[in-house]
């Protein structure tokens, strides 16, 4: 048994908003309830509701630019910038711009649909 694993194939969670989720660690691809690490690309105009996650979440711009509404407080980040979001704070995700934005999203522990606490649209 090899102590690395090469992810060559991840999970492609399925959307409805036009965003693309692949995970490349996590519940869905290895059972890891620890963290999950997933690379995305969030269309033009895109947003999610307001959610209050029970894990950490790292975010690390690659292109393009991304808005984010921590507790009242807009922060927009843009390509070479990261952010850290505490567990438990109210938040919502978007790309209210013309682009896409390509990202990185790191959860500590895994990202779940049942940890997420999305509000109703």
């Amino acid at each position: 048994m090899k102590n690395y694993k090469v992810q060559k194939k991840p999970f492609v969670v399925p959307t409805t908003d036009g965003k693309l989720i692949e995970e490349h660690f996590g519940k869905a691809t290895d059972g890891n309830d620890a963290i999950s690490i997933a690379h995305m690309i969030a269309p033009p105009k895109w947003k999610e509701p307001f959610q209050t996650p029970e894990f950490d979440e790292f975010t690390y711009i690659i292109r393009g630019k991304k808005q984010f509404i921590i507790d009242g407080e807009e922060v927009i980040l843009k390509a070479g910038e990261s952010i850290k979001i505490n567990k438990n704070v109210r938040v919502q995700y978007s790309n209210p711009f013309d682009e896409e934005c390509e990202y990185l999203a790191i959860c500590m522990p895994a990202f779940s649909i049942e940890k997420v606490n999305r509000e109703e649209k």
